[in-house]
């Protein structure tokens, strides 16, 4: 008869063969099955003890920011944000694209020599006004013509801005007033409108043209009619 592992194994078996035994040779099959089964639960003990995973430290982990003292939590300030740091969460700052920052370097900072070197300069709100003001100037003298421009085209990428200083021979005939000079031509345009009034009066006689024939119109000549009755 072979040797069995479990008390369960030695029962069937014995069934199994109706085998006539002894109390003695029940109580060494026993013995083996209990030797047996400490080896089994040896074995698996070494095996979980192999694939056991190390210990962490805790002295490697980070501290936290809170900590608790008596019962009340407090704040670490060494590693709070700073005041400086907390002032710039509250702006806006400017992201700045690469691929922009990459080509203006690799773009012309002058015009070259031929051009005396004429920088490149920074295209503002108010100096493309003014630029779109000078592509429009003939509307500003009906009395002179320029050749002809295109209104839609772009701003020069390098040029200069500078103040025409009369002579002293041209003190009394082209010196401009100091009240009339503006940082900007938009604003010497307009400071010029408002003491004429000329695009004003322009601007009415295209809309008395556009109304003619209308409702509003023939209610003006009504108007006009019945005040020279009354007259």
């Amino acid at each position: 008869m072979g040797d069995v592992t479990t008390e369960g194994n030695l029962v069937e078996a014995i069934d199994d063969n109706n085998i006539d035994i002894t109390d003695q040779e029940i109580e060494q099959l026993l013995e083996k099955a209990e030797l047996n089964l400490k080896q089994i639960h040896h074995t698996a003990q070494t095996e979980k003890s192999a694939t056991r995973f190390p210990q962490l430290h805790s002295t490697s982990t980070p501290k936290p920011y809170i900590s608790t003292t008596q019962g009340v939590a407090r704040t670490d300030p060494s590693r709070l944000v700073d005041d400086r740091q907390r002032m710039l969460s509250g702006t806006l700052r400017v992201v700045e694209d690469p691929i922009l920052q990459k080509q203006e370097k690799n773009q012309k900072a002058t015009a070259g020599s031929d051009w005396f070197n004429l920088p490149k300069a920074k295209m503002t709100p108010e100096i493309s006004r003014d630029l779109q003001l000078l592509r429009m100037r003939s509307v500003l003298d009906p009395k002179r013509h320029y050749k002809k421009t295109d209104a839609k085209a772009k701003g020069p990428e390098f040029f200069q801005i500078g103040t025409i200083i009369e002579g002293p021979t041209e003190f009394y005939s082209a010196r401009l007033q100091h009240r009339d000079r503006k940082e900007h031509i938009v604003d010497e345009v307009m400071s010029h409108e408002l003491s004429t009034g000329r695009f004003r009066n322009k601007y009415n006689d295209i809309q008395a043209l556009k109304s003619s024939g209308k409702r509003a119109h023939y209610q003006k000549l009504k108007e006009m009619r019945s005040r020279k009755l009354r007259k």
